[in-house]
């Protein structure tokens, strides 16, 4: 039997119409890989940018407590020099507090965590030094008065000590949160490609 010419016609179009499906599904795939690669660098640029401001956040943090702690041992412990530098902690703490959903950007969860408990001991030593300052400031400037009973002066007394005792205990607790912030800065380093032990000598140095 004659092939008719209907029938080539119609195999010449099923061809075509392979090579168009073809060409579809390869371009789907393409765009696929395409973007999945993209978002693999995505991820990436920003894990390794998330890394290297909580990386410098820290840092920054534990050069202004390194210098709190030699200023503590110069003259009076809580004079004016050591308590703007705790006030520098307190606002390192609040870039870090508008920035903490960044975190997220840190793929290793484990690690997320130990930099937010670090940064959150963090603050509580920092604003316990403070608030007690604050009100040792109060209270010796009561104690000032020469007119006030002894009872309420033996009153003063006992909570002077207590409010001493708690910022001294605040300013600890914050140098030992540093020393836990030193070991993350470490474990940031890979990712953010930095060596931040480089850039604290090279900012001390300025």
């Amino acid at each position: 039997m004659p092939v008719r010419a209907e029938t080539f016609e119609f195999v010449s179009n099923l061809d075509t119409l392979w090579a168009v499906v073809a060409g579809a599904v390869l371009a789907t795939a393409g765009g696929f890989v395409a973007a999945q690669i993209e978002h693999r660098v995505d991820t990436g640029r920003r894990e390794r940018q998330a890394a290297l401001f909580f990386g410098e956040v820290m840092a920054l943090l534990g050069m202004t407590i390194e210098a709190a702690g030699r200023a503590r041992g110069i003259g009076d412990p809580y004079g004016p020099v050591t308590m703007r530098l705790l006030r520098m902690v307190r606002r390192e703490i609040d870039v870090y507090d508008r920035n903490r959903e960044r975190l997220f950007e840190l793929r290793d969860p484990a690690l997320r965590a130990r930099i937010h408990t670090a940064l959150l001991r963090t603050m509580m030593g920092v604003e316990g030094a403070l608030e007690a300052a604050a009100e040792v400031n109060v209270i010796e400037g009561e104690l000032a008065n020469p007119d006030i009973s002894g009872h309420r002066r033996d009153l003063l007394q006992v909570r002077l000590a207590d409010q001493n005792e708690r910022r001294s205990s605040g300013f600890d607790f914050l140098i030992e949160s540093s020393e836990q912030a030193d070991r993350l800065i470490k474990e940031l380093e890979p990712i953010a490609r930095v060596d931040f032990a480089k850039l604290i000598k090279a900012t001390r140095a300025n």
